[in-house]
């Protein structure tokens, strides 16, 4: 009956239904067809539960504080700064891209916000260099993943309360593995620009390289600030994503002014546009969610994995095939809501720590974001950066060898994102 229901969910998600529909949908059919009708109201309960966490919270200020940096003049700034850093580069917009996402995802925790603001800028500015589009969006999209695994991030967030486990801890183990994957990508990019023979910028100055700085001083401290004040226990993460929205307001009014009313007005109402997807998201988890812990399904999953828990690598494995493979189809957020509370009882029996395994689920489903048919990040790449979707495609495929290498090893070895949350324990 669940596999007649998971069957239902897919087929909604294909014709186009909203994630957030097509989980309820799929519920209610469960309930009609299992005549358990008389437990849907009980289930609603539960669903509208699902969302009455204070740690939540901190999602729609963080997506706020995003919007408030790509239209304040964060962006460009940042932009300025990574390109007097690593513009002299073979290749070196390339590199600029990701040194760029990398500093832009420790403020807004967000892939498609990083795709989407500096994805314009990065794009337009490599077009204009002489980089071809494929490989222009393509380390764009690639590096935008790099948003939910740097701290503070909203992925990171979803999957402690997800877990119940801690956010500090989560942003702590994100710090390794967000460097890891930019190294990567440079690596590649290197790789690529020497055989393509991609241009360089002129090398900047120590006059050049302190003048971006400079410019660039008072946004790079937005994630010092947020981070700072959580780990020193001054405020929670949620009231860290309030700070962060009143000091990216205050510099886009009154220290780069180039926030308007108006501007101001629009972010706003993208901001809850967005933050309503992704409250209807967690309300369809919430009661897809119930359904599935009624039915027993953690329990039937983890019958199937049980075998592999002698051997945590083999099982990180199998899970990492699993991840890889429904995020071609499904987004990222509900899968990572879902599939949670699924494996993290085979997962911890097997001995691998919680925190570990957040990070690698959150770096699997953001790789999900760049493979088709659903690939978020790669329609938001080609939308914003005017390029054709195929040619995207083609482009990003390259990188996708690092990002595999850096999933290899971060699920070989934990310690890479459990080293410095031991430090602090």
């Amino acid at each position: 009956m669940m596999l007649l229901t998971f069957a239902v969910w897919i087929l909604l998600i294909f014709i186009g239904v909203h994630i957030g529909y097509s989980l309820m949908l799929a519920s209610l059919f469960f309930f009609i067809i299992s005549g358990q009708t008389s437990l849907f109201f009980f289930a609603c309960k539960e669903m509208l539960g699902s969302i009455n966490n204070f740690t939540l919270l901190a999602v729609p200020f963080f997506v706020l504080a995003g919007n408030i940096m790509n239209g304040g003049g964060v962006t460009e700034r940042i932009f300025r700064f990574a390109r007097a850093m690593v513009g002299h580069r073979k290749g070196g917009l390339a590199h600029v891209n990701v040194l760029a996402s990398l500093v832009f995802s420790g403020m807004s925790g967000s892939a498609l916000a990083d795709a989407g603001g500096l994805g314009q800028l990065e794009i337009k500015s490599m077009k204009d260099a002489g980089y071809d589009s494929a490989f222009s969006g393509g380390i764009t999209a690639a590096s935008c993943i790099l948003g939910p695994l740097v701290p503070p991030s909203t992925s990171m967030i979803i999957y402690a309360v997800s877990a119940d486990q801690s956010v500090e801890k989560m942003f702590l183990a994100g710090f390794l593995p967000g460097l890891l994957i930019a190294g990567t990508l440079m690596i590649m990019c290197s790789i690529i620009a020497h055989r393509r023979n991609y241009p360089s910028d002129p090398k900047a100055s120590a006059k050049e390289k302190w003048e971006s700085f400079k410019g660039a001083a008072l946004a790079l401290l937005t994630p010092v600030l947020i981070l700072t004040g959580i780990f020193t226990g001054i405020f929670t993460p949620t009231e860290a994503a309030v700070i962060a929205v009143f000091y990216t307001t205050f510099l886009g009014f009154f220290v780069y002014k180039e926030l308007t009313f108006k501007k101001f007005f629009d972010i706003v109402l993208d901001s809850v546009k967005t933050t309503g997807t992704i409250v209807m998201m967690i309300l369809g988890v919430g009661l897809f969610g119930w359904i599935i812990a009624r039915e027993q399904m953690p329990l039937h999953v983890a019958q199937v994995f049980m075998q592999f828990v002698h051997n945590p690598l083999m099982l990180m494995l199998m899970i990492n095939i699993l991840l890889l493979f429904l995020g071609m189809f499904i987004d990222a957020l509900p899968l990572l809501i879902i599939l949670v509370p699924i494996l993290l009882p085979t997962v911890t029996a097997a001995g691998i720590d919680p925190i570990h395994f957040g990070i690698v689920v959150i770096f699997n489903l953001m790789i999900g974001i760049l493979t088709p048919p659903m690939g978020t990040a790669l329609f938001v790449v080609a939308r914003v950066g005017n390029i054709p979707f195929n040619t995207l495609v083609k482009g990003t495929l390259p990188f996708l060898i690092p990002l595999v290498i850096s999933l290899v090893l971060l699920s070989a070895f934990p310690q890479i994102c459990l080293f410095i949350p031991g430090l602090f324990s």
